[in-house]
């Protein structure tokens, strides 16, 4: 049995940054999870009929869709992933009973939700297509053959290492075109790329080595080794931790109860926390009681593409909102 090792990487922080604006479409690309199995995903007339999918999607599916039973499998992922994670949360991934909008409104806000789905979706199709690459599955690609030589460890690089270079490229074409298609000078197209680049690396920092031994009676007088994906679980375990320290990027009313709220909730335990899908507050029990407060906060906050964000500093008066106990 090969032997597994975690590569040591070091890995930057992948932070997922909020944007509390306008509506997007650009993971309506996960209703492609609802469709029967029989249904063909590729082709010049099936391509166009996929409902979710944008006008630059559509060209990607039409010119490379070979892959497309890949993304597929991807939207399952995600869903599958999203609903793991989020198993004791209040919203829990769940799913719309129909429609292209799977997740409902909580991706049409700049929530966590939100941020933590681009990410999560983005790493997904760069798996799903590397594995594809992996099997044999694909015509345009197969294993990695640039991982060859000897390592710095001793060991002989040989095998078939995951094609992840492929599955991220992909992911970028295909993910990112609807962000890409708004222009990079809007603030909500920026964040998501970010996110989907996040995803991304969630896996790069995580790869991992296998080996296997070679020698007299099964000693290991040779290895020879070769790099693979960690397991999607791995993936969508890093990017919730990452979800608790998402950061935001923009001011309004909504954000900035939100940050009141995040930040007393460390010192208050009884702080309410700001409801998914809109400003509501949650308290369970008898409700929540309304205090003014005077604080310093980030204001008038830039997003240099990438990826580092610098604000002022403002002192403003809020509203905290604590739960009655």
């Amino acid at each position: 049995m090969p032997t597994v090792s975690t590569v040591n990487l070091t890995a930057p922080l992948l932070l997922l940054l909020l944007w509390a604006t306008h509506p997007t479409m650009a993971t309506n690309w996960l209703s492609l999870a609802r469709l029967p199995r029989s249904r063909p995903v590729s082709g010049a007339a099936p391509c166009a009929r996929l409902r979710g999918l944008t006008p630059g999607q559509v060209g990607v599916c039409r010119a490379r869709g070979e892959v497309m039973e890949s993304v597929r499998k991807a939207a399952e992922m995600v869903i599958e992933e999203c609903q793991h994670q989020f198993r004791n949360r209040r919203w829990n991934c769940s799913t719309t009973q129909r429609g292209i909008n799977v997740f409902g409104r909580v991706m049409n806000q700049g929530t966590r939700e939100a941020a933590f789905v681009h990410a999560l979706s983005s790493a997904a199709v760069a798996m799903a297509v590397t594995r594809a690459c992996t099997r044999g599955e694909l015509e345009r690609c197969g294993c990695d053959r640039k991982v060859r030589g000897v390592s710095p460890e001793g060991f002989q690089w040989s095998g078939c290492s995951d094609n992840l270079s492929y599955g991220v490229a992909f992911s970028q074409t295909f993910v990112d075109e609807p962000e890409r298609a708004k222009g990079l000078s809007a603030g909500r197209p920026l964040m998501n790329l970010h996110n989907n680049e996040a995803g991304r690396k969630a896996i790069l920092h995580n790869m991992q080595v296998e080996c296997k031994c070679h020698g007299v009676s099964g000693s290991c007088e040779l290895r020879t080794c070769w790099k693979v994906m960690p397991p999607f679980r791995r993936v969508g375990v890093v990017l919730k931790e990452r979800f608790d320290g998402a950061t935001e990027v923009s001011e309004n009313c909504c954000c900035l109860q939100l940050k009141m709220t995040l930040a007393s909730s460390e010192t208050h335990p009884g702080t309410s926390r700001l409801a998914p899908d809109g400003c509501e507050l949650v308290c369970c029990g008898p409700g929540y009681r309304a205090g003014r407060a005077e604080v310093v906060q980030r204001c008038s906050c830039k997003f240099s593409w990438c990826c580092s964000v610098r604000c002022q500093q403002c002192k403003n008066t809020v509203t905290i909102h604590t739960c009655r106990v």
